[in-house]
């Protein structure tokens, strides 16, 4: 797993990923929707200004990873702080997770669609305007199957080109599932290969823990690239 953002001409971001990749992100960001949980329906006949002012949970989530993802604000030091900034911003965080996580099951989905009624992606396809659309002078954006420079890229690999809004998007998810399986595994951005904890990153193949901790690996390297993408 080796796909790494590039800047694009005209703002946002593309990677290649293959098939395989393509499939691992959407499994996560969907256990990552589950996670999150639903998103608050409206209420008909109810003002919409009244949704701006709902109060959300006071106390943090009993999961490890939700607590991760929704941290007290002032820490344990001043919990009734932490609680009331709890009850009037939880209900936003989980909104915009949520819409971070599905953008980027659409930009997948959208890649699928446009390689053909299994998912998959197919040689010349392109999201943007059919098999054999004309590009544009500037990055079109969807999904082909030729990289920057315009050759053809692996068989089942495509290339993913994000708007500057989807591009924040899917750095706010990617962000996310590494918070949450990062948690899982106990490890943070300080733990590395020369730390204490080390030998997490030298498992042997048979360790249950490997995948989840190439996986987090994975979606450090695509978020570190990233972000580079998106800095001025």
């Amino acid at each position: 797993m080796a796909g790494q953002f590039e800047t694009v001409p005209g703002g946002g971001a593309a990677v290649a990923l293959d098939e395989v990749e393509m499939s691992i992100l959407r499994s996560l960001a969907v256990q990552l929707l589950e996670l999150v949980g639903p998103g608050e329906e409206p209420v008909e006949g109810e003002d919409p200004l009244a949704s701006l002012f709902s109060e959300g949970p006071s106390k943090p989530p009993d999961d490890p990873a939700l607590a991760r993802l929704f941290p007290d604000a002032y820490g344990d030091e001043e919990p009734d702080f932490s609680s009331e900034f709890r009850r009037f911003t939880e209900n936003d965080l989980r909104t915009r997770k949520r819409e971070d996580a599905l953008a980027l099951v659409r930009t997948l989905d959208q890649a699928g669609a446009a390689g053909g009624a299994h998912g998959g992606p197919s040689d010349g396809a392109d999201a943007s305007g059919g098999p054999d659309a004309p590009h544009e002078p500037h990055e079109p954006r969807g999904a082909t199957r030729r990289g920057r420079r315009g050759r053809a890229l692996p068989e089942g690999t495509v290339r993913l080109t994000l708007s500057p809004e989807d591009s924040r998007h899917w750095l706010g998810a990617l962000n996310d599932l590494r918070l949450t399986i990062g948690t899982r595994l106990d490890v943070s951005d300080d733990d590395g290969p020369d730390s204490d904890d080390g030998g997490l990153y030298r498992l042997p193949d048979d360790d249950p823990r490997k995948p989840m901790v190439m996986a987090y690996l994975w979606l450090g390297a695509l978020q570190e690239t990233l972000v580079e993408t998106l800095m001025p």
